[in-house]
């Protein structure tokens, strides 16, 4: 198979490309490099071409990236205080008790 061919990606994984090389697009990159970046955060995301190769068998398609969103906090974190900061992580220690102590029963 040829550098490039598309042909192992299913609809579902083109439809993904063409989003994020839109969303690209709008923030100023050229075409060619949104097509780029688009389909390496496809394989990221699925780690290739899902559709069944030699074995006979498709692969499944989980959203690792997707997953990702929220976590690493930014502005809307960096503008809270300290205290309001301290807060939430407590409480969230304290959900997090909880639940294992539920789970544990």
């Amino acid at each position: 198979m040829p550098r490039g061919e598309k042909s192992k990606y299913t609809d579902k994984q083109e439809r993904k490309a063409d989003h994020i090389a839109e969303g690209y697009e709008k923030r100023g990159v050229s075409d060619k490099e949104a097509e780029r970046r688009a389909w390496a955060t496809v394989n990221k995301d699925d780690g290739g071409g899902k559709k069944e190769g030699g074995s006979g068998r498709g692969k499944h398609t989980g959203h690792p990236a997707a997953h990702k969103g929220g976590r690493s906090g930014g502005k809307a974190s960096a503008s809270r205080s300290a205290a309001s900061r301290s807060e939430s992580a407590k409480k969230a220690a304290a959900t997090r008790k909880r639940n294992a102590e539920h789970r544990a029963h």
